[in-house]
């Protein structure tokens, strides 16, 4: 497999990103509620700022210039940093959010505790269960699965970390807009586009991934796949694995 440094990595990614990883608004409406009445949210990991309420004062963090840079003009206030320092004095915000970010993080627990030191009440993570097996796209990339285990961190983590959490399933819609790695999984001619691909830090992790793609591509092309997933075609949404983790009071 292939590492990166989390801002090298979106360095990479960055390039497209804006046009591939556009926030969804199903999934935007559950982390505003999750959010509650905070008035003042700090966005860790922030990327482009996919997610982040429009009716809440915000300051986002990232390490990537590159990510920085594609962001739309805003009032937010964008600060080029890591999650294991956060430059904010103590309960300076009312809730901090970290969408799909924790997995490249150098130290988790580190940057979990930091966000609970600037926070005052609510902690709120969208994330992905490792223990998770459920995705067809396994059955194409086992690899996936491997990489998942070592890079995500089991729900367990975030109960040791924060205390009593709520944790919830985020059921990710057939055509949503966002290209995160489940973002297709009704779509799979998707995956076999490179530019599609590329929005997705899990392929970049990847080593060679041309097995895979040339058995979905004849799958697909036979039909096998249509045969196999039949049911998913009839669904409008699917629990692909992604939870939505909240702390409602930090210790």
């Amino acid at each position: 497999m292939i590492y990166f440094t989390m801002e090298t990595l979106y360095d990479k990614i960055g390039l497209n990103y804006t046009n591939l990883r556009k926030p969804d608004h199903r999934i935007s409406r559950r982390i505003n509620s999750a959010l509650g009445v905070a008035r003042t949210v700090l966005n860790v990991g922030a990327g482009t700022g996919s997610y982040e309420p429009k009716d809440k004062q915000v300051t986002a963090i990232e390490p990537s210039i590159e990510m920085i840079q594609q962001r739309a003009p805003s009032n937010v206030n964008v600060v080029h940093g890591s999650a294991e320092d956060l430059p904010f004095d103590d309960n300076s915000f009312d809730a901090s959010m970290a969408i799909l970010t924790i997995h490249h993080w150098a130290d988790q627990k580190r940057g979990v505790s930091e966000m609970c030191r600037v926070t005052r009440d609510k902690v709120v993570f969208l994330t992905y269960d490792p223990a998770f097996r459920g995705f067809w796209l396994f059955d194409y990339f086992p690899a996936l699965i491997t990489l998942d285990q070592g890079q995500m961190p089991p729900v367990s983590s975030y109960e040791k970390w924060l205390g009593p959490i709520d944790v919830s399933p985020v059921l990710i819609p057939h055509d949503c807009s966002d290209g995160f790695l489940a973002g297709y999984w009704r779509r799979p001619e998707a995956y076999l586009d490179e530019k599609v691909r590329a929005a997705m830090s899990s392929f970049w992790a990847l080593d060679d991934v041309s097995v895979g793609l040339d058995n979905l591509a004849m799958d697909l092309q036979t039909g096998a796949w249509q045969r196999r997933y039949s049911e998913l075609l009839k669904l409008e949404n699917l629990d692909c694995g992604y939870r939505l983790v909240e702390a409602n009071k930090v210790i």
